[in-house]
């Protein structure tokens, strides 16, 4: 695989052996050269659970301290009162059988849909369209609920979802490279609290192998998991 020159001239300042904190690793990714639009930044953590067993399906959701970054394009499914409700918490587009029909003809265009809990049976009628781009709502993360003020305005701040795939991997953007490394620190610390929070306890061992953080354009800088709680 071939690398840009961005990439490589990145690469040249990662010791390839070595398990920073992440305040190291957070002032060296903000050194390394910087594209023309303004990257993510990511952080993948590889986790040492089954997710084949249904209590290590390890998942989640956190509000960022200092936001995403990004413009997150809200839709609340409902009726009736909690219409107002999601409009005045700022939510982009609210409402029920316009967007179940649009949805109907493969329409996604949204990041966050959020539903009153008497949508979710039309809503699981959709599942095979909003299942496989994640876009199902689920109360374990806090998207199926009567109180949708509180969703709307959390999904507009930077909540972000968390699930390992079937690689044991959790990957998440917490900003954007335009962001201070303090900001990305504070960001990166409040993930990694909650992702210790659901802790399977039937774990045997280690929780955390690995972590390694990134810019969209960069290469990955090994992060010492015991350092970034500190």
């Amino acid at each position: 695989m071939k690398h840009g020159k961005t990439w490589r001239q990145g690469k040249d300042l990662v010791e390839a052996t070595k398990a920073y904190t992440l305040e190291e690793a957070l002032s060296l990714l903000d050194s390394m050269p910087r594209s023309k639009f303004d990257e993510s930044v990511d952080i993948a953590i590889r986790l040492n659970v089954n997710p084949r067993h249904a209590d290590q399906n390890v998942r989640g959701t956190v509000v960022l301290p200092k936001g995403s970054g990004k413009d997150v394009r809200v839709l609340v499914i409902t009726r009736g009162p909690k219409e107002q409700e999601a409009q005045d918490a700022g939510a982009d587009m609210v409402g029920a059988d316009e967007f179940l029909a649009k949805i109907d003809d493969g329409w996604t265009d949204v990041d966050v849909i959020i539903a009153t809990p008497d949508m979710m049976g039309e809503l699981g009628k959709r599942g095979r369209i909003l299942g496989p781009r994640g876009l199902m709502p689920n109360p374990k993360v806090g998207t199926v609920t009567m109180d949708v003020e509180k969703a709307v305005r959390e999904a507009k701040a930077g909540r972000v979802e968390f699930r390992v795939d079937k690689a044991g991997i959790i990957n998440v953007a917490v900003g954007k490279r335009s962001f201070s490394p303090d900001d990305l620190l504070e960001n990166t610390q409040a993930l990694y609290k909650k992702l210790m929070n659901v802790k399977p306890s039937s774990l045997k061992g280690p929780y955390v192998n690995s972590v390694f953080i990134s810019g969209t354009m960069t290469p990955g800088i090994r992060v010492d998991p015991a350092a970034i709680s500190r």
